[in-house]
């Protein structure tokens, strides 16, 4: 397997506060753990290109795009906020464009044959972020932006994506609720932020909304019954992955009780959807996860299985 890698240094760049969780420094527990993993050698390392306007046009509306790039502050420490939780810095639209472009990148680079598949570190995320508002931590949603870009520009007649993040992806389901060729499958803490999920779903979404403190037993059970049944029925022709690694027990910002091996399961379930219908075809982008250290353990964990290293 070659599986893709893509970053940017801007991507550090982007922050909100030294108070805030999503922080720089979750990228680069990230790299340090893929290097004392030992099996950072084996990837196939590309750095993100920005995305172009067109790129994020095909899901954010025009003042969507605006609100960001016009609010951008000029001093090097100041910051905008964009909400309660979510704000902007000097480097976040660069940041911000990278993201996005790791995301229409990779998803190049795979349908051409590059690539097996790809995992982009990036932030910021990208899946609260709706068509018409940045949220929670998100700008531009970048698995949306990926997902659009296969459809659009590569002709692809179906796709799904995955979105195992603590939160339920509200931005996702929103750009693509009237839309046949995409289906979402997620789980999702609940009664939790940002308290969607339940009411109005999309035809093509299957939300799995779980109580506080489930474990990864759970979770597996909903992926083997809700999950996988809905995927072999859509026949997916690429999978993209909103990686959220914030439903870990170690994780404050969630309570829920996934551990490494749950995560490597899901995945290997993901692979074998891919394989049988995608031709093995996965972009996979980073959405939340906090705590630093399980963060990158999880992460290796995916990463393990997507280059078929386990």
């Amino acid at each position: 397997m070659t599986t893709g890698f893509y970053t940017h240094p801007d991507c550090k760049r982007h922050e909100m506060g030294s108070w805030h969780p999503e922080c720089p420094a979750r990228l680069q527990a990230i790299e340090d753990q893929l290097i004392a993993s030992r099996i950072d050698q084996f990837l196939d390392h590309r750095r993100a290109p920005e995305a172009t306007l067109a790129d994020i046009g095909r899901v954010h509306t025009a003042q969507a795009i605006s609100r960001i790039h016009d609010n951008v502050p000029v001093a090097q420490t100041g910051h905008f906020p964009l909400d309660g939780d979510t704000s902007l810095n000097a480097h976040s639209w660069n940041a911000a464009l990278h993201a996005a472009g790791a995301a229409v990148a990779a998803t190049d680079a795979v349908i051409a044959g590059e690539l097996d598949n790809a995992f982009c570190a990036i932030r910021p995320p990208g899946h609260h972020a709706t068509p018409a508002e940045p949220m929670g931590f998100c700008l531009f949603n970048n698995i949306a932006i990926a997902a659009r870009h296969a459809l659009d520009v590569h002709g692809l007649e179906r796709v799904a994506i995955v979105d195992f993040d603590v939160h339920h992806g509200n931005g996702t389901e929103a750009a693509f609720i009237h839309e046949d060729r995409v289906l979402m499958v997620s789980f999702f803490q609940h009664p939790f932020y940002p308290y969607s999920g339940t009411q109005d779903i999309g035809a093509h979404a299957v939300n799995v909304p779980v109580p506080a403190y489930s474990k990864g037993d759970v979770v597996r059970q909903l992926v083997t019954e809700k999950w996988l049944p809905a995927l072999h029925a859509h026949q997916p022709q690429m999978i993209f992955i909103s990686a959220g690694f914030d439903a870990h027990r170690e994780d404050d910002l969630g309570q829920l009780g996934l551990v490494e091996a749950d995560y490597a399961w899901i995945t290997q379930q993901i692979m074998g959807i891919a394989r049988q219908y995608a031709q093995g075809r996965i972009v996979s982008c980073l959405e939340g996860g906090y705590n630093l250290s399980a963060l990158a353990r999880s992460v290796v964990a995916h990463i393990k299985v997507l280059a078929d290293l386990d």
